[in-house]
């Protein structure tokens, strides 16, 4: 059989994170790569129970459902954005299966190929394949530790004309950076000055180091959610567990209903029993005092990590502390190329995200990514110590060869 597949394939390139991922499977590779949330983390005898409630309400936690989602979920959902400034309801949001979905329908609906979206560099890498394998032009913009240079956002805009930009403004994958609020408000009074939507991306918002307020979503800073030029989207698996794979988005009813219609092309609704279930344990679970034990225990393990990268005491390597998020992102000598670090990495038994991968444009191939939240303190600190030793081994083969 000769297979005729769609041109759209020809942008799909091997996802490092598969590819790197399969790697790992191994128990001799320690993995410093995925975006994994810690095991024991996860809320296990309370999604047992909220499972077990869920099959208690019979045959319906089993059948089809509502393409827009569970009612009572969108509905909690709602009070608790609330809570953060964000004044929804029912009607403005839209479950989905993980967020990466949210950011999938939208692009269904609101883009055509040819069409420009303005993005931080480097930015969540499943968007940067994702906007590829629908034929949408990706353009960086400039940016600094306090998110997107406002001028560079005004220079683009004027010379790409873009129908969205797409942002991850608080602890950003894969930096890990966080907008100031100026910034925030500044992409959010160019982008409708000139009709142009905002994909706010928050997957990581809820973890947060430093103690100050919590920072405000550029949705809610919005003085017109009911017509806002921002669709904010989110996902309980960083903050409950990724195995439900349930996110949500929310904006104007226009936008959403829209999603709603793509969705029920797509996969007619998210799991319903997943839903029920999660209802169940959000309706009686402290998810709040949750939160906090991972953002304790997540703090730890950065600090950790950090400690352990200061000691090693690399030449020419920076990285800048998170204040929250899952991710540390480590800028290496300029003659270091990480994919090729990468593989002698995985010889000694670690392995981490290459940089390159994260770029909409003009690569940055000595940078990677580590994930701090998913080892132990114990593998953590192995795993540190497989990363220097292959760093140090790299570096006298350059050596050896210039």
């Amino acid at each position: 059989m000769e297979y005729k597949f769609s041109k759209s394939v020809e942008a799909l390139s091997s996802s490092a994170v598969r590819e790197i991922l399969k790697l790992t499977q191994s128990n001799q590779v320690l993995s410093l790569a995925g975006g994994l949330p810690a095991e024991d983390s996860f809320p296990i005898a309370e999604m047992r129970e909220a499972f077990n409630r869920a099959f208690d309400q019979g045959a319906k936690a089993l059948q089809y459902g509502l393409t827009d989602g569970y009612l009572p979920l969108r509905e909690w959902i709602a009070s608790r954005m609330k809570q953060k400034h964000m004044n929804v309801d029912v009607d403005n949001m839209i479950i989905t299966t993980g967020s990466q979905q949210a950011v999938d329908l939208l692009c269904r609906v609101y883009l055509d190929e040819g069409d420009v979206v303005l993005v931080e560099n480097p930015t969540y890498l499943a968007a940067v394949q994702l906007f590829q394998f629908r034929g949408i032009k990706a353009i960086p913009v400039d940016g600094d530790a306090d998110g997107m240079d406002l001028d560079d956002l005004a220079k683009k805009i004027a010379q790409y004309r873009p129908k969205m930009v797409y942002v991850i403004p608080t602890f950003a994958n894969p930096t890990g950076k966080v907008w100031s609020l100026e910034r925030r408000l500044g992409l959010l009074r160019q982008c409708k000055a000139q009709n142009i939507l905002i994909l706010e991306d928050d997957p990581y918002g809820e973890i947060q180091f430093d103690g100050e307020a919590p920072y405000r979503s550029i949705f809610s800073l919005d003085e017109h959610p009911t017509d806002s030029c921002v669709v904010y989207t989110s996902t309980f698996s960083k903050i409950v567990a990724p195995g439900l794979r349930t996110g949500w988005a929310i904006g104007d009813t226009r936008v959403i209903q829209m999603m709603v219609k793509a969705k029920q092309a797509i996969d007619l609704q998210s799991s319903t029993i997943d839903q029920y279930a999660l209802y169940e344990l959000l309706s009686r679970f402290d998810l709040e005092r949750h939160i906090e034990k991972i953002r304790e225990s997540y703090k730890a393990r950065m600090e950790w990590m950090h400690e352990l990268l200061v000691a090693q005491n690399w030449e020419g390597v920076q990285w800048e502390k998170p204040r929250g998020g899952m991710f540390l992102w480590v800028n290496l000598p300029e003659h270091v190329d990480a994919e090729k670090l990468l593989a002698r990495c995985v010889q000694e038994g670690v392995a981490f995200v290459p940089g390159k991968p994260f770029y909409a444009a003009e690569p940055q191939v000595n940078t990677m990514r580590l994930n701090y939240t998913l080892l132990n303190r114990e593998d953590t600190e192995l795993a540190i110590s497989r990363l220097g030793k292959a760093f140090h081994a790299y570096s006298e083969t350059l050596v050896a060869h210039s």
